[in-house]
C-alpha cells in the first residue's frame, strides 16, 4: 500500500506542477492578447494619418521624430511577433493540458483501484 501512496503523491506533485505551468501559460497569453488589442489599436490610427503627419517615438523621458512608413512597419513586425508567440502559447497551453488530463485519468485509476483493494479486504 506504501508504494500506491508514493505513486500517487507523486502523480499529484506533477498534476500541480502541471496546474501552476498551465496558470503562467494562460497568463502569458492574456499579457499577449492584450499587446496585440494595442499594437492593432495604433495600426488602425496610422492608416487614418495622412502620410506627412508628425509620428513621434517615445524612448525613455524623450520624444523622436519618426517616418511613418517606420513606424508603420514597426508596428506591423511588432504584431507579426505577437501572433506567432499567441499561437506558441496555444500549443503550450494544449500540450499542458493533455499531459494533466493523463495524469489526472492515472490518479483516479489508482484511487479507484486502492477502493476496490480496500473493498476486498473488508469483505
Amino acid at each position: 500500500m506504501g508504494d500506491v501512496q508514493k505513486k500517487l503523491q507523486e502523480l499529484s506533485d506533477s498534476y500541480q506542477n502541471l496546474q501552476a505551468e498551465l496558470s503562467t501559460a494562460v497568463e502569458a497569453r492574456q499579457q499577449l492578447e492584450s499587446q496585440q488589442q494595442e499594437n492593432t489599436t495604433v495600426q488602425k490610427e496610422f492608416a487614418i494619418l495622412s502620410d506627412d503627419a508628425n509620428i513621434y517615438k517615445q524612448i525613455g523621458p524623450v520624444l523622436l521624430k519618426q517616418d511613418k512608413t517606420e513606424a508603420v512597419m514597426a508596428v506591423n513586425g511588432r504584431l507579426e511577433f505577437i501572433e506567432n508567440e499567441i499561437k506558441r502559447i496555444e500549443k503550450q497551453i494544449t500540450d499542458i493540458q493533455t499531459k494533466s488530463e493523463k495524469f489526472k485519468m492515472e490518479i483516479i485509476q489508482i484511487q479507484q483501484a486502492a477502493q476496490q483493494s480496500q473493498q476486498a479486504v473488508a469483505s
